[in-house]
């Protein structure tokens, strides 16, 4: 008997210290969006960081494909041990389950929110050929223009094509959709004047924005952006307008508590590092954080919100 207490207090003190040495080997960072994508941009500055709070390689995989399905199921179908983890935007966690009629998992019992990493905003801009300088002269214009103003998008059912669809619910106007295939096509031809409005991510359109290529009208989120501390919410002038977004890490479901309480307390700590803050600043989104059951809560509510959009406009992914 005394044998046998001691090799089960030898078992307990190795898993104790196995626990306790993760991450012992690089740790694979899953995007499901293409290299350059806004996802892809905000891991690669967590990667930065958060390789020093863990003291191991982050190697980020973009592996882009199925409308952000294929990145996530990689995540989903992978062993629960912290060495595969993914980053979750809006668009995989909150929007496509509502447009995608097969989906190869299921959110809730595949996957484990690991934190919020950042929030931020789409830009409603508009084409400098438009003489308009505010929502409300753009809601006027639409009004006695019906079907005649163009609102591009980076992708059918993408977070910039939402947010216009809850515009027009919102604001009683008629305002014809054109998805592209990637934002950077469409902002160019906002520029060129070939469409005439954009809901798109700061991420994306901010710098274009700034140097006047397009001209910025307002930000979807519920306070004002950093970057553009001058440009008017949305809801400011439409009560109740709201499209953030947001991107967070996610793991495979049955992650041991222990791993992602570290996992958690190091990407806390690497949104708040000043390398990060700088970084994020420039481009107008903010440190998210929070709990793995805060971020959760965030997918719970905005995928009841977003769902309700897609069902009322129709939007489907074929």
């Amino acid at each position: 008997m005394y044998k046998l207490g001691l090799i089960a207090f030898a078992l307990v003190c190795l898993s104790g210290s196995a626990s306790a040495e993760y991450p012992d080997h690089p740790i694979r960072l899953i995007v499901p969006q293409a290299a350059g994508s806004a996802t892809d941009t905000a891991a690669r500055i967590l990667a930065a960081e958060l390789q020093r709070e863990l003291n191991q390689t982050i190697v980020v995989d973009d592996r882009p494909g199925g409308a952000l399905t294929l990145g996530m199921d990689l995540v989903a179908k992978s062993a629960p041990d912290g060495y595969t983890i993914g980053m979750g935007p809006i668009g995989a966690l909150a929007i496509t389950r509502h447009m995608v009629a097969k989906m190869p998992f299921d959110i809730e019992r595949d996957l484990q929110p690991v934190c919020l990493v950042t929030r931020g905003h789409l830009l409603l801009a508009i084409s400098p050929k438009l003489q308009i300088n505010s929502v409300q002269e753009l809601i006027d214009y639409a009004k006695k223009n019906p079907g005649k103003l163009t609102n591009a998008s980076s992708s059918n059912g993408s977070p910039g094509h939402l947010g216009g669809e809850l515009f027009k619910s919102m604001t009683g106007t008629q305002i014809v959709h054109v998805p592209y295939r990637g934002g950077a096509s469409a902002i160019n031809d906002l520029i060129a004047g070939h469409v005439d409005i954009m809901f798109e991510s700061l991420q994306s359109i901010a710098p274009h924005a700034k140097s006047g290529a397009v001209h910025a009208l307002g930000v979807s989120g519920a306070t004002r952006s950093p970057a553009f501390p001058d440009l008017p919410t949305i809801g400011e002038t439409v009560p109740g307008y709201l499209a953030p977004t947001w991107t967070g890490v996610v793991a495979p479901a049955g992650l041991p508590r222990p791993i992602l309480d570290k996992l958690n307390a190091a990407v806390n700590k690497a949104i708040l590092s000043e390398g990060f803050k700088d970084k994020f600043a420039k481009i107008g989104d903010e440190p998210g954080g929070g709990t793995p059951e805060d971020f959760a809560t965030v997918i719970k509510n905005d995928s009841a919100k977003w769902g309700e959009v897609i069902n009322r406009a129709g939007i489907k992914l074929e």
